[in-house]
């Protein structure tokens, strides 16, 4: 029954027509081959880990031991959502010592238990986002463990995330692998750039701030200063401390706009924020 869901799934996936994000995409289809429903696999080990008891970092007052007791006790129980936060204390080192196996093992168990559970479903969102950590984890590997790394296993699980959930963040990391590809061909280019748009939409100020930096410049794509313009000024609005990349590609495009262009963008981006209000 399992695998005839699964057969139903991939051709559903595969028939879903994504729409053009509006600004100069000719509307081709996405790739039916990123719709592949992809299985992670627990790496040797890890299960067991789990099953122990954690080591957590000696508390503060106001985060007692028996909140993580009972995160635990949820996750084991397959809660989704303690999943997660275990998961990202894990990845991240928040309260716990850090353990990227561990947050590994967490998010392949949201992905293998809801894969297919509704892009409409509560959980949704979590779901899609543990795909973009494992994503992100097949980028990079992780050292000294099972967990190579493999561009075609990352390029599975944003593909997935992107497609069948709409995940913003999802969209832009696959948008950067079609992109980024020293030998990328017009197609993958043209995957890349529909993706990009797509989570540009959205609001991801990543994907904003590389769309602008494209358009402005004309980097593969015809000349568009002023929505160049726009999507950088979107970006640097949204970009955290740590991007400075963001700043400085607005900084760059404003100190060569024209005035024109300058009206224009400042057109376009009350269109913009109106249409987001609407």
């Amino acid at each position: 029954m399992r695998t005839f869901r699964r057969t139903i799934l991939a051709f559903a996936l595969g028939a879903i027509p994504v729409a053009g994000p509006g600004f100069g995409f000719d509307g081709a289809p996405v790739n039916p081959q990123d719709t592949v429903l992809p299985v992670v696999s627990p790496q040797p080990g890890t299960a067991g880990a789990l099953k122990r008891a954690a080591t957590p970092v000696a508390p503060a007052a106001t985060s007692p031991t028996s909140s993580f007791s009972t995160l635990q006790y949820q996750a084991e129980g397959g809660h989704p959502v303690a999943q997660w936060k275990l998961g990202k204390m894990y990845a991240e080192g928040d309260g716990v010592i850090q353990d990227d196996m561990r947050a590994f093992e967490y998010f392949s168990r949201i992905a293998n238990a809801h894969a297919e559970d509704s892009p409409s479903a509560p959980q949704a969102s979590i779901v899609a986002n543990a795909f973009v950590a494992l994503g992100r984890y097949y980028l990079s590997g992780i050292p000294n463990s099972k967990v190579k790394a493999d561009t075609e296993r990352a390029r599975e699980m944003f593909s997935y995330a992107a497609s069948y959930f709409g995940n913003a963040d999802a969209q832009y990391d696959l948008a950067r692998l079609y992109l980024k590809t020293p030998d990328a061909s017009r197609d993958d280019f043209r995957y890349g750039a529909r993706w990009l748009g797509l989570a540009a939409q959205k609001g991801q100020h990543q994907a904003q701030a590389l769309l602008g930096q494209m358009l402005f410049n004309g980097d593969r794509l015809p000349p568009q200063r002023a929505r160049g313009l726009m999507w950088l000024t979107l970006a640097r609005d949204s970009a955290t401390p740590d991007e400075a990349w963001i700043k400085e590609s607005y900084n760059r495009a404003i100190a060569k706009a024209s005035e024109d262009d300058r009206a224009m963008a400042l057109q376009m981006l009350e269109h913009w924020v109106q249409g987001r209000r609407d």
